[in-house]
């Protein structure tokens, strides 16, 4: 009998909801290296749900670094994975290929497992890393920076944050109002995802209402959107109003929805990569 992936990562998922905790929602500044898992020998980053799949084993099992590798990359680092070291499950994308009533053929996505390890988990694997620092009362440069170029059109005209589609803009409370930069730029983050998913940029589908299927989907993408960027960026990410009812909906929504996880992970990995796309492009000359 093959494995359901999908609802393996959501049962690890609602674990920790059950326990009280929101896993995407964690602490990140003087993390080592803003937090985001990543692979230690090529540096890339990990996507997707593998990014709150990483975190909750570092969370369980009480990892600091960042960096994870294959049983194969460690010897090939001039390591090794210690004798009795269990390894953590990670996903990908991969596809087969299947004919369809037309006679054409589909290309069918589905996920495959590996296994990684820590780098706490291995002997010789160099891991050296430096905190980054947050000053949590004012504003930071660097993600002030990334906002605008995003070139989301952001206002604080009142005190509520939003992101509203007719109008295509983003609102936020004033920086004052916030009792950190972080709860701020948790909060930034987390409308500019929505923003993301406008129709003229990833046309996602936002919902109508809440509690309906497209609207919690959103609000995970967002929530997730958020916490990836917290922890790039080294903010604190680990806060939530009314927590309990947040953490309440989440554990209905996943179980009755075993797929919308992974989904919604993907689709904020999505945003990220969207945003800062923007961020990083080259700025168009003006003409002579």
């Amino acid at each position: 009998m093959s494995r359901n992936l999908q609802a393996e990562i959501t049962q690890r998922i609602l674990t920790h909801l059950r326990n009280g905790v929101a896993p995407w929602r964690r602490p990140w500044s003087g993390a080592a290296s803003g937090a985001m898992p990543r692979n230690a020998i090529s540096g890339r980053g990990y996507s997707g749900c593998n990014v709150p799949l990483l975190w909750c084993a570092a969370q369980e099992r009480g990892f600091e670094s960042p960096k994870w590798l294959t049983f194969k990359q460690a010897l090939e680092a001039g390591g090794n994975v210690r004798k009795g070291e269990k390894g953590n499950m990670v996903v990908y994308v991969s596809t087969f290929d299947k004919r369809n009533e037309e006679g054409e053929i589909d290309r069918i996505p589905f996920l495959k497992a590996f296994t990684v390890f820590n780098v706490a988990q291995c002997d010789g694997v160099e891991d050296a890393d430096s905190p980054i620092p947050v000053n949590p009362e004012t504003r930071n440069d660097l993600a002030e920076e990334f906002a605008a170029a995003t070139g989301a059109s952001i206002t604080y005209a009142e005190p509520r944050a939003y992101f509203r589609p007719a109008t295509d803009t983003v609102n936020l409370p004033k920086f004052e109002n916030f009792c950190s930069a972080s709860e701020f730029y948790s909060t930034m983050f987390h409308e500019l995802t929505h923003w993301s998913g406008a129709e003229t940029r990833l046309n996602r589908v936002m919902g109508k209402r809440f509690g309906d299927n497209a609207y919690s989907a959103e609000e995970l993408v967002a929530e997730l959107g958020s916490a990836f960027l917290c922890a790039e960026f080294g903010f604190d990410n680990d806060v939530i109003e009314n927590q309990s009812a947040y953490i309440d909906h989440w554990i209905k929504v996943l179980t009755d929805h075993e797929a919308m996880f992974a989904a919604a992970a993907s689709k904020a990995s999505q945003a990220v990569s969207f945003m800062r796309g923007l961020a990083i492009a080259e700025p168009i000359a003006e003409a002579a």
